[in-house]
């Protein structure tokens, strides 16, 4: 590919990415290293434990295109998920990340795998945005949680806001090309996909395209069993502090509309979910603390939950052109979370004979999509 810092008349014949043959652009700029990770410090922001933020970049030298990638991990909203104490499910990295936290980016996702030709975007540039914040990369505030045991009330920043602006704010300068943008995680990376979209596709100016995969942090309406939830991390990330920042048509009192505002504010986006019915992560995260249950003896109750606020994403999807799902029923592998963890394998629909692997290259080239919810299937999870 051609690549200087002015504007040119160039021919592409770039690598699976179906850019137009012939355009008057903005070429990115040569880079001083392709294929390798480099950090990025930017001031102000940091993690849980005050320890500076970093985020982490891959050039390539056969595309300008971009796959933002949100690392998963958790959530935290009180004294013992934040602290990691008593038994309770906590955040990932609220001590920080390391500067070789890049290792774990092409292992956990294969948006951003140099060697894995299943995915579409095996030759783009990519961000890898640690989780260090404990907010679904979403917090404003810090706040003081108060001891549960005798160790100190405990302060945390929830500072995952300011991370990603500054994330955004660095790719804006750094790709003045950009003909598709990819916003995907899975987990907690997927939340953090969908309540950023916004903030990627308005601050960087250069995109032509872009595209929403959120895997397995699926925002349901809180007219369902999420509306706890939703409430507690309302307070306890002052996520208030965003409304004026987020799209018409949503609310903080149905946080699932973030879906429909963003499918309205950008028509010509596809706007994507996947995860498994018989998640026993998520489903755990949304339900267990919030409803007095078990993990170990109310499983069916916290699934029948989760497929309860499936139906009404389902239902809300389907008012929106834009707007596609794709709802395998199960895979022994991480108590069915993450759909794309590691790799497609095994999170097909089989009835209708459709791989994600394919669903996911169709989403991203624009060829002809549809949306799928695979039926249970009898044997799976038993």
């Amino acid at each position: 590919m051609i690549r200087a810092g002015l504007v040119v008349l160039v021919v592409f014949a770039a690598c699976g990415d179906n850019l137009e043959d012939e355009d008057t652009r903005v070429i990115n700029p040569v880079r001083s290293a392709y294929d390798t990770w480099i950090k990025i410090e930017p001031p102000g922001v940091v993690c849980g434990n005050n320890t500076p933020y970093k985020f982490f970049v891959n050039f390539s030298d056969k595309s300008d295109n971009l796959a933002v990638v949100f690392e998963p991990g958790g959530a935290c909203w009180d004294y013992d998920s934040c602290a990691g104490k008593n038994g309770i499910r906590g955040a990932a990295n609220p001590d920080g990340v390391k500067d070789t936290h890049y290792d774990i980016a092409s292992f956990i996702s294969p948006f951003m795998s140099r060697v894995d030709d299943t995915s579409p975007s095996m030759n783009w540039n990519y961000v890898w945005v640690p989780y260090c914040t404990g907010d679904v990369h979403t917090g404003a505030t810090t706040i003081t949680y108060p001891s549960t045991d005798s160790d100190p009330d405990l302060e945390f920043h929830h500072d995952g806001h300011a991370a990603v602006q500054e994330v955004v704010k660095w790719i804006d300068g750094n790709f003045p090309h950009m003909p598709k943008l990819l916003s995907t995680g899975c987990s907690a990376g997927g939340v953090g996909s969908v309540v950023n979209y916004r903030f990627l596709r308005n601050g960087i100016r250069s995109v032509q395209k872009a595209y929403l995969i959120n895997d397995s942090g699926p925002i349901f309406p809180s007219s369902g069993f999420s509306k706890p939830l939703h409430e507690k991390i309302r307070s306890s990330w002052n996520l208030d502090a965003l409304t004026p920042e987020m799209p018409a048509g949503f609310t903080l009192d149905d946080m699932g509309t973030i879906n429909t505002a963003l499918a309205d504010e950008f028509p010509n986006d596809r706007l994507g979910t996947t995860y498994f019915r018989r998640d026993y992560n998520f489903s755990l995260y949304s339900y267990e603390r919030f409803y007095n249950l078990d993990e170990r003896t109310d499983k069916e109750e916290i699934l029948s939950k989760w497929n309860s606020d499936t139906e009404l994403l389902v239902d809300e999807f389907e008012t929106r052109d834009n707007l596609y799902y794709f709802i395998p029923y199960y895979r022994p592998i991480n108590d069915s979370h993450c759909t794309t963890l590691f790799n497609f394998v095994d999170s097909d629909v089989e009835g209708q004979n459709m791989t994600l692997a394919q669903w996911v290259n169709d989403f991203v080239n624009d060829r002809p999509i549809k949306s799928y919810l695979e039926d249970p299937v009898p044997g799976e999870d038993d």
